[in-house]
């Protein structure tokens, strides 16, 4: 390729990138505004939360195209081709955890009565906090090519795992106790699992990263440490 032809590739590149960037932070404040309008019974912020979820699909159909239009342009090979092909997945990644946020938010019109269990919505606020950390950090890593910060991420998903296992026992006690909760502590262990599947998909971007950097995919098994078997096909909105 001539000197031109490589300059604009590389731009071409760097524009999924800055993309794919901007896409995930758009995610991560709909995760927070989701799951703030949850805390504080907001469903001003919820219906803010539901409204980004359009310009996170907008992001992944200009990265779709953006693709599509540079594999055509280019016909790239080897690590330039997986850059492509990296971008594609983290993209679909991230639109989903929009869609989970969103489903979230969702929730927060829907929810009725007092029934407010204080630590359990701090647990969610933990597990949110949890999967932000994880967003962040496994961003930081595409951002980088940094596979060691990836596989951190990789190992770290059954710890979001055991904060869902607890909160769906406490919530599972609480309807038992009195079925007035079943439909307050129903809703939030939809909330709970939506954000324990964003956990799932930070693993996925995670496994990217490395697939990207390294040209394979990951030999090992995934570490999983969710033992419910509720709400296990992910809603879609």
């Amino acid at each position: 390729m001539s000197e031109h032809t490589i300059r604009a590739f590389d731009t071409d590149l760097q524009e999924l990138a800055r993309k794919v960037a901007e896409m995930g932070g758009l995610a991560e404040k709909q995760i927070a505004d989701a799951v703030a309008a949850l805390a504080r019974r907001d469903t001003v912020l919820a219906q803010r939360a539901m409204a980004a979820d359009a310009s996170v699909d907008a992001l992944q159909r200009e990265i779709e195209d953006k693709a599509v239009l540079t594999i055509a342009r280019r016909q790239p090979m080897a690590v330039d081709l997986r850059e492509i092909v990296g971008a594609l997945r983290l993209s679909n990644d991230l639109e989903r955890i929009g869609d989970l946020a969103k489903n979230i938010a969702k929730r927060v019109v829907a929810l009725e009565g007092e029934f407010r269990p204080h630590q359990v919505i701090r647990g969610v606020e933990h597990m949110t906090d949890l999967v932000l950390g994880q967003l962040k950090l496994v961003l930081d890593s595409y951002v980088r090519r940094d596979v060691a910060m990836a596989l951190e991420v990789w190992r770290r998903d059954e710890e979001i795992d055991g904060v869902y296992n607890s909160l769906f026992r406490e919530l599972l006690t609480y309807m038992m106790e009195d079925p007035r909760n079943i439909t307050f502590c129903t809703h939030l262990l939809f909330c709970a699992k939506n954000i324990e599947r964003m956990g799932d998909h930070a693993t996925n971007i995670a496994e990217s990263v490395h697939y990207i950097v390294e040209g394979h995919a990951l030999a090992d098994e995934r570490p999983k440490g969710d033992t419910t078997s509720f709400a296990t096909a992910p809603m879609r909105s």
